[in-house]
């Protein structure tokens, strides 16, 4: 029996329960946590090890006499992810701090959500104290949140790399996957709401986007197969201080000179 088909059932018979059961599943990355082929790389960054809401998270740091920036990545991804933007951002003076999300990479837990993500990183910007932060994927939908909800004094600008906006599509991309039935929907929404006091809907980085009063940065590629490019345009449309980059071909990772150059362009204007 398939999880969809065990949960459908077992909703009938402990609702609760399963909600919850069905959704430490979908916080529950398969990756992302550091390979073999990483691990020289990441040792020779880190930095400390911070407590935040019964979580280690692993920090990194790459010192500079510049600005203060802080590089969060995406679902099922680690601080590796920033090898080759890093060395460019050292080249042009920039103190880096980088953090591996709950559940991946040196960091502890064993589930990852963006309300908990925007918390951790909370701790490392009252820590660190960031003047820009650079998310990707996930960690760029975080950030526009973490920002929505704490207001963050020292930070002046936010870049978002194929950043996804709508946490009820995902819901509804989890409910097609596992073919849950709308039962166990609702009551996985109800699970939602008494924890994070939000319905599926209202996690939108597009709605937050309207009380920024940062600058900030989109770049999405138009052929990205992971998160599709209306959500960095929805969240532009709502930005009042945000600059929207299209790229064409570059994929939903973002890894390319032409993207890095842009970051940099736009940190330094």
């Amino acid at each position: 029996m398939g999880f969809g088909a065990y949960f459908n059932i077992a909703t009938f018979i402990a609702r609760e329960k399963t909600a919850k059961k069905a959704f430490l599943l979908f916080c529950t990355p398969r990756k992302g946590r550091v390979l073999p082929t990483q691990k020289s790389y990441l040792e020779n960054a880190k930095d400390t090890i911070i407590e935040t809401n019964g979580i280690a998270i692993q920090t990194y740091r790459w010192q500079g006499n510049g600005p203060t920036i802080l590089l969060m990545h995406g679902w099922e991804s680690n601080t590796f992810r920033w090898r080759n933007l890093v060395p460019k951002l050292v080249e042009k003076g920039f103190n880096i701090v980088a953090m591996d999300a709950p559940a991946h990479g040196y960091s502890g837990n064993s589930t990852f959500n963006a309300p908990m993500y925007a918390d951790c990183a909370q701790k490392i910007i009252e820590t660190y104290e960031p003047k820009f932060v650079i998310g990707h994927s996930l960690g760029g939908m975080t950030m526009i949140f973490n920002q929505y909800k704490y207001k963050n004094s020292t930070i002046e600008k936010i870049v978002a790399l194929g950043a996804p906006s709508e946490l009820a599509d995902f819901m509804r991309q989890y409910q097609r996957t596992l073919r849950l039935s709308k039962r166990l929907m609702n009551d996985l929404e109800k699970y939602f709401i008494a924890h994070f006091q939000m319905r599926f809907v209202d996690f939108s980085t597009a709605t937050f986007a309207k009380s920024l009063e940062v600058q900030g940065l989109l770049i999405h590629d138009e052929f990205d197969a992971i998160a599709p490019i209306w959500s960095s345009e929805s969240v532009h449309a709502n930005w009042k201080g945000s600059q929207f980059i299209r790229t064409k071909g570059l994929g939903h990772s973002l890894h390319q000179d032409k993207v890095r150059n842009q970051i940099i362009d736009f940190l330094n204007s």
